[in-house]
């Protein structure tokens, strides 16, 4: 209703604008694959590799063996090569879910003060003790058959007078006199308006899916962020409200021993997954079978894939799935799905691994035949690094590939050939599976497979720059692929700013103006040779302005590399001059 304005003053009125909705998590590569610990499927941005350790972990135990996951490699590669910020993904096996609620005595029979879960579900951590160990302790507090794979939770310093009490997470195969704390929370209430309540403090949030029309969707359940890395708060079943007596001074002193949780401790519990190591010598664990590994299977990883394609909610240059292998059939529909990522978004190139570990040239040309994109590339042999673990193990390439694309975008440009003695290089690698003579790496490079080539005195390098499409064509080369990313979200930022803007000359100049600089920059930077960009008349007619078009050509023409240098030598007789 409008105000009503008599007699003659001044009428103040508001209007709140200052609502900004949420930046899309933006990052420089996305992961895909198992991690230790983390959320599931839920793309989550690390600044460093530390920060990376701290909320997925790096090494893990099964049995008396010590592993680490091919993301975490990548990942630690990436960072090392000069990455500045990574989109982790992690998968686990679809049939694992959350470990058991673990429910919180109190000092009488009645309900229980709490309930805490595990945050994500999983082999790893998540996912503790098997079905049937419920939390059951040797008489030094250790768990019956506990492990380091498990977590267990203890509660200490009960105190009834104010009302608070103390929640360790500690590992599953500690001990009293020896624990390894995990995470502790302290001066914890039953009162949500304290502000030890413990909900906020510990967090309460989780992640629901759905899908609509194929594309998978994530939303945040809670009412509290998660500071645990391990554990949320499920429910809080009896509150314990430590308020003002009527007089409005006088503070509740009485005790809430009838409400508090009881000092006591026990573990988390639920199904686990099988640990497989490969038979093959020097051959990484992580490496999914075509069968079933590390508790994974290669369908595990859709429902990942297809959250990574919204392109308002999440931004990267290049994505990389290690440990999923094209030539394993299990694998091909998900590998097919990665590269329709990146083609789909057209804002990335996927980074994919055709081949096995030992297989030949041959086949490793082989098996690029079936396989048509310039949004993907491919890269061989495998290669040897030196995990946390302390073991050598022979890795895939699109574990390091990720950090070689970053390391030439900080040191030169995107649409610089990521390949070469100067940007190509691979320091953190100590051997190839393979040296590549120069006709294996013909064979290679004639399938699109840029091989990976020792020299001697020259270290090891990627020796090649193909996509995998087919076509004969600029776009089958990764510098130009990743020339004409980089234009889309540049004129595309530029174009979507005028969105609802009047369709004048005046907004055709403003798009003009910012973007006639920017591709001179490129050319002055060695990313084109020229360009031209028309939005005028010719292109935006009568016609297209009534169906509320805005048109806009850019021809560009782009700088080539130069793969094959030609040194001509001629030899003159004596006597022969070379002046001009």
């Amino acid at each position: 209703m409008a105000e009503s304005l008599i007699s003659p003053g001044v009428l103040s009125r508001e209007q709140d604008r200052s609502f900004i909705a949420p930046a899309p998590l933006e990052a420089g590569a996305a992961f895909i694959g198992p991690t230790v610990i983390g959320p599931v499927e839920e793309p989550t941005v690390v600044t460093s590799y530390g920060s990376y350790q701290s909320k997925f972990g790096v090494t893990f135990e099964s049995g008396s063996n010590k592993y680490e996951f091919l993301t975490s490699l990548a990942v630690k590669s990436y960072f090392e090569q000069g990455g500045n910020s990574a989109l982790i993904t992690r998968v686990v096996n679809g049939s694992f879910t959350g470990a058991s609620n673990s429910t919180i005595a109190s000092a009488d029979a009645g309900t229980a003060p709490f309930t805490i879960q595990t945050l994500g579900k999983g082999a790893i951590l998540n996912n503790s003790t098997g079905a049937g160990d419920a939390g059951a302790q040797n008489s030094d507090g250790s768990l019956v058959d506990g492990s380091a794979e498990n977590i267990r939770w203890e509660i200490g310093n009960v105190d009834a007078k104010n009302g608070t009490f103390s929640l360790l997470i500690r590992r599953g195969d500690d001990n009293l006199s020896q624990k390894t704390v995990l995470e502790s929370f302290n001066d914890l209430s039953l009162d949500p308006n304290s502000e030890g309540y413990i909900a906020k403090i510990i967090g309460d949030q989780y992640k629901s899916k759905s899908t609509d029309g194929g594309q998978t969707y994530i939303s945040t359940v809670g009412s509290y962020v998660n500071r645990s890395n391990y554990i949320r708060v499920a429910s809080v079943d009896r509150q314990t409200l430590n308020y003002l007596a009527n007089d409005g001074v006088t503070v509740r002193t009485a005790a809430y021993t009838g409400s508090l949780p009881v000092a006591s401790s026990g573990s988390f519990h639920g199904a686990s997954g099988n640990l497989y190591q490969s038979t093959e010598p020097n051959k990484h664990f992580s490496e999914i079978s075509a069968g079933n590994t590390q508790g994974l299977e290669a369908a595990d990883y859709s429902d990942a894939i297809s959250i990574l394609t919204n392109q308002d909610e999440y931004v990267f240059n290049i994505v990389s799935a290690p440990g999923l292998i094209y030539s394993f059939g299990d694998h091909k529909t998900q590998l097919d799905a990665v590269i329709s990522l990146a083609s789909s978004r057209g804002d990335n190139i996927a980074v994919v691994d055709l081949s096995s570990y030992g297989t030949s040239v041959s086949n490793a040309a082989g098996n690029a035949a079936s396989v048509n994109s310039s949004y993907a590339a491919t890269y061989w042999p495998w290669l040897q690094m030196q995990s946390s673990t302390g073991k050598l193990e022979f890795v895939p390439a699109s574990v390091v590939i990720p950090g070689v694309y970053t390391f030439t975008d900080g040191a030169a440009a995107p649409w610089f050939a990521p390949a070469g003695l100067t940007r190509g290089g691979i320091s953190d690698v100590i051997q190839a599976e393979r040296k590549l003579t120069r006709s294996q790496r013909d064979t290679l490079y004639s399938a699109n497979v840029n091989p990976i080539a020792t020299f001697p005195g020259s270290g090891i390098s990627v020796f090649g720059q193909k996509t995998l499409q087919k076509k004969k064509s600029a776009l089958d080369r990764v510098n130009v692929r990743r020339l004409l990313i980089d234009l889309k979200k540049f004129l595309g930022d530029q174009a979507k700013s005028l969105v609802f803007e009047q369709n004048t000359i005046a907004t055709r100049n403003t798009f003009l103006s910012n973007v006639n600089p920017y591709l001179e920059s490129v050319v002055q930077r060695q990313g084109l040779y020229a360009y031209r960009v028309v939005m005028d008349d010719s292109n935006n007619t009568a016609d297209v302005v009534d169906r509320n078009q805005l048109i806009g050509q850019i021809f560009i023409q782009p700088v080539k590399t130069a793969e094959f240098i030609v040194l001509d030598f001629t030899i003159e007789p004596s006597g022969a001059t070379f002046a001009g």
